[in-house]
C-alpha cells in the first residue's frame, strides 16, 4: 500500500476516500476547459469536440483493455489491445497535423509513444508486483506530462502549460488507480474509476478542441 501511495504522490495529484483522483486547482482562468461534466460543453467547432472526443476515448478504451488481458495473461489479447493503443495514437497525432503540420504531428506521436510506454511498463509491473519498476514508470509518465504540456502550450497560446499539465497529471492518476484496481480484482472501485476516466478524457478533448478552435477559427468547424 505504501507503494502505491507513493505512486500517487509521484503524480501529483491527490486521492480522494473513494479511490478516485482528482487534479490540482488551476491557478489559469481555465475552469471552464476542466469542468467534467458528461454533457458536451458548447464549443465553437463542435464536429472537432466530437473527433477529439471519440479519439482520446479510444485511448483510454483500449489502455483498459491491456490491463484486463495481462491481469487475465492473454497475452493475445493484449497484444491486440497494445496495437488498438498505437494506432490511437497515430490517429490523434494525425488530427494535430491537420492543423500544426507533419512535424508537429511526429512530435505529437512521439509524446503519446512515450505515455503508452509508460502506461505498459506500469501495468506489466503491477501485474508482477515489482514496486521499483512501478516508481520508475511513474517518474517516466510525469516527466512524459511535462514533455505534453509544453508541447501543447507552445503551439497554443490559448492552452496554458500549467493547465495542460494538470489535466494529463490527474489522467496518469487515473492510469495508475485504475492499474492497481485491476490487478487486485477490486471490480468495484475500478468501475467508479473508468466512470471518472471517461468523463475526465472529455475535459482533455474539449480543451485542446476549444484551443485549437480559437487559435484557428476559420480552419475548425
Amino acid at each position: 500500500m505504501k507503494t502505491r501511495t507513493l505512486l500517487f504522490t509521484l503524480a501529483g495529484v491527490c486521492c480522494a476516500s473513494a479511490g478516485l483522483v482528482q487534479a490540482a486547482p488551476l491557478s489559469y482562468d481555465m475552469a471552464a476547459m476542466t469542468q467534467e461534466a458528461p454533457a458536451a460543453t458548447p464549443v465553437a467547432a463542435p464536429k472537432l469536440q466530437a473527433a477529439m472526443r471519440s479519439l482520446w476515448h479510444g485511448h483510454v478504451v483500449h489502455t483498459r483493455e491491456y490491463a484486463m488481458a495481462v491481469h487475465a495473461h492473454d497475452a493475445a489479447k493484449a497484444k491486440a489491445a497494445a496495437d488498438a493503443v498505437v494506432a490511437n495514437a497515430k490517429q490523434i497525432a494525425d488530427a494535430v497535423a491537420g492543423f500544426y503540420g507533419k512535424p508537429a504531428g511526429d512530435q505529437t506521436l512521439q509524446l503519446l509513444a512515450g505515455h503508452w510506454g509508460g502506461v505498459k511498463a506500469l501495468t506489466d509491473a503491477s501485474a508482477a508486483n515489482d514496486s521499483a519498476a512501478e516508481q520508475k514508470a511513474m517518474v517516466d509518465l510525469n516527466a512524459n506530462v511535462t514533455a505534453i504540456a509544453k508541447f501543447f502550450s507552445s503551439a497554443n497560446p490559448n492552452l496554458p502549460e500549467n493547465a495542460v499539465q494538470s489535466l494529463f497529471a490527474a489522467h496518469v492518476a487515473h492510469h495508475a488507480s485504475q492499474i492497481q484496481q485491476i490487478m487486485s480484482g477490486n471490480g468495484k472501485d475500478e468501475q467508479a474509476t473508468w466512470t471518472a476516466m471517461q468523463v475526465h478524457m472529455n475535459a482533455i478533448a474539449d480543451a485542446l478542441a476549444g484551443g485549437i478552435a480559437k487559435q484557428f477559427p476559420d480552419k475548425a468547424s
